[in-house]
């Protein structure tokens, strides 16, 4: 078995006001998280569950082209749309019902002039190795992945 590999990733995060949170990354500059006018939020910034989602969507990308280059598989663009469900009864603490996403379904669309078989070997091995999908999958969320020639 090989020695673990090992690396850490930081964040910090302050409360701003209401719903809102800055959040520090690295260098970068500061993203606010806020909820929706609907839940209660100001909506000046993403929440933490759309993040999650657009974290899918980068996850995949890297993975996306560090397995591409290991397959030798060419293409010329990637877009990404995804949707998760989520019980709002989860978040307000109603017994059974869990408050992280029920379901996610993503669409990769890539530019590409492989064939449908390398599409899917691709596919099949960044559904393997991509730590945000495998997070949403090991907490039991139902992943539905569509993968589809532009």
């Amino acid at each position: 078995m090989a020695t673990a590999q090992l690396t850490k990733v930081n964040t910090s995060g302050k409360w701003e006001t209401g719903l809102q949170t800055s959040i520090l990354i690295r260098d970068f500059n500061r993203i606010i998280v806020d909820e929706p006018v609907s839940l209660g939020g100001t909506d000046e910034g993403p929440n933490p569950v759309e993040l999650v989602l657009g974290g899918l969507s980068g996850c995949t990308s890297v993975m996306i082209a560090l397995i591409a280059k290991e397959q030798q598989f060419s293409y010329e663009g990637v877009e990404f749309k995804n949707e998760g469900v989520l019980d709002l009864r989860g978040l307000q603490g109603v017994e059974g019902i869990s408050p992280h996403f029920q379901s996610v379904h993503y669409k990769v669309q890539i530019k590409t002039d492989e064939s449908e078989e390398k599409i899917g070997a691709l596919k099949k091995e960044v559904e393997k190795r991509c730590p945000v999908l495998n997070l949403l999958v090991d907490a039991g969320v139902n992943v539905q992945g569509e993968w589809v020639k532009a």
